[in-house]
């Protein structure tokens, strides 16, 4: 999807449909998949734990893109 985009530009909305909706259909079986939800849930409990302890963020990690 995000070559697509990249490649197509202003056109991507009309050009690109078929791999945004590949995307829609991977991302939503993640988003109901009850084990990555806990799993996900963990890692939130655990920094947040780690910050009310210490009073520092830690820092997002930069997710690298599929191009």
């Amino acid at each position: 999807f995000t070559k697509c985009c990249q490649e197509t530009g202003l056109l991507m909305v009309v050009k690109c449909r078929q791999e945004n909706s590949a995307l829609k259909d991977c991302l939503v079986g993640y988003y109901t998949d009850p084990s990555f939800y806990e799993e996900c849930k963990a890692e939130y409990l655990k920094q947040r734990e780690e910050y009310r302890a210490t009073g520092i963020k830690k820092k997002r990690q930069k997710v690298a893109s599929n191009v």
